[in-house]
């Protein structure tokens, strides 16, 4: 057995993936640029920031001027004969309202507020989903090599105990059924490699569709890297945070601030309103019988309206509003226990994954230590070539599945920082700093 050969292969293999590299962060910066869920978001916030303008719009006064030009012609009948009449008549009128009691627009101003707050909310749970998709991606890519090196460190194996087990039957040392199922697990091996290239296309694929173009090469993630508990170590503090300012609660909890507006907003129909207005209104001719002359009209003064029945729609705007609050109340509700769920399952995976990250380093060391044993126990005859084919197998899953449990707990602790509202770019720099650079 040539371990020589094996070792060169899944060297040559890392010291492909690590040459000219790109890391995290920098797939990270280009799916700030590329990313098309994120510029849609981005546009949504640009877009949702404009509706406090809006909603104070109706507290500021409003200013317009309207105008007139016509030409009118006259024929007057008489017993003195008929006469002929022309002039051409003009005007404008300036006027200006500022409202002084509207409490429907004032309710609008403070929706318009509450409705920015709304889409910073979404846009910062965009922001953090970028955060969770873009590790994601990278990181499946990175399992995907790893589990492809694997397949082929393990065919590669199997190709020398293949033709290991040809020559000693040919030389009576061993029997045919070393050679059928050292051909059966490399006919095998060949298939999964294929499965296993395959596997790696999609999730470049995948992560090419967040950044907009290839990824090239991938930094890669040390052997022996140590990965931290979350802090801090109690899962009810993390459900706590998540239930306060977990991005969707927070979007529900000014959805409901919105719905509770609403309601005034509706009642308001029943009140009166009052307006400051003021008008300029100019004419030429003043009349018809003084066709030569002019008039200008200016009026200060106060505007109000009192409603007094409109069919019952006011009532039945303030009623459909309150249920409305109820349902933005059981939105809030169920947000808030979703996020729970989501911290829960996170902590325990974060957790759990450590655990199995401990477990699997043992094994791997035991699966070095078995293999090496059966290695020498086929050179003195007490084994045979598939014992140290198995022995293989196992030590070459049990590093892919090391290096996956490493993989998901990094994931998992960016889900569990997202759920509670608490994941940020630098989250992202201090992965990226154990990276192999």
């Amino acid at each position: 057995m040539r371990k020589s050969l094996v070792a060169t292969l899944i060297a040559g293999t890392f010291l492909t993936l690590n040459a000219h590299a790109t890391d995290l962060l920098q797939v990270y910066q280009e799916a700030l640029a590329n990313d098309a869920q994120y510029a849609s978001a981005r546009a949504a916030l640009a877009a949702g920031q404009e509706k406090t303008t809006q909603g104070r719009a109706g507290l500021l006064p409003t200013v317009g001027v309207t105008g007139s030009y016509g030409r009118s012609g006259t024929d007057i009948d008489s017993s003195l004969g008929t006469a002929h009449s022309n002039f051409t008549s003009n005007g404008y009128t300036l006027a200006l309202s500022q409202p002084l009691f509207r409490v429907a627009n004032w309710e609008n101003y403070q929706q318009g507020k509450l409705l920015t707050a709304v889409s910073e909310a979404q846009f910062g749970q965009v922001q953090q989903d970028l955060i969770v998709r873009v590790s994601q991606a990278y990181f499946d890519v990175l399992a995907a090599q790893d589990a492809l090196a694997s397949v082929q460190a393990q065919k590669t194996a199997i190709t020398e105990q293949l033709a290991a087990a040809k020559r000693n039957f040919e030389v009576g040392t061993a029997t045919i059924t070393d050679t059928h199922e050292a051909q059966a697990r490399f006919d095998l091996a060949v298939a999964q490699e294929i499965a296993a290239q395959n596997d790696l296309q999609i999730k470049r694929t995948t992560l090419q569709q967040i950044i907009g173009k290839p990824a090239g090469d991938l930094a890669p993630l040390p052997a022996g890297v140590k990965l931290n508990s979350p802090e801090p170590a109690t899962i009810d503090q993390w459900v706590e945070s998540a239930e306060r300012q977990n991005y969707g609660v927070v979007g529900q909890q000014l959805a409901l601030e919105i719905a509770q507006r609403d309601i005034k907003r509706n009642r308001a129909g029943h009140y009166p309103t009052l307006d400051l207005v003021a008008s300029r209104n100019h004419s030429n001719p003043a009349s018809v019988s003084l066709q030569n002359s002019t008039a200008t009209t200016n009026t200060v003064g106060v505007q109000w309206a009192i409603p007094i029945f409109s069919g019952f729609a006011v009532d039945s705007k303030v009623r459909e509003s309150i249920a409305l609050e109820d349902k933005a109340r059981a939105d809030l509700e169920n947000a808030r226990r979703v996020a729970a769920l989501g911290a829960r399952q996170a902590f325990l995976g974060v957790n759990a994954g450590l655990a199995q990250v401990k477990a699997l380093e043992a094994a791997e060391v035991s699966s070095k230590s078995a293999l090496e044993s059966n290695r020498l126990g086929y050179q003195v005859g007490v084994r045979i070539n598939i014992d140290v084919l198995n022995a293989q197998q196992q030590l070459y899953s049990t590093q892919r599945d090391l290096s996956k449990a490493r993989y998901d707990t990094i994931v998992n602790g960016l889900r569990l920082k997202s759920a509670a509202g608490s994941l940020a770019e630098n989250d992202l720099i201090q992965i990226n700093s154990l990276l192999k650079h």
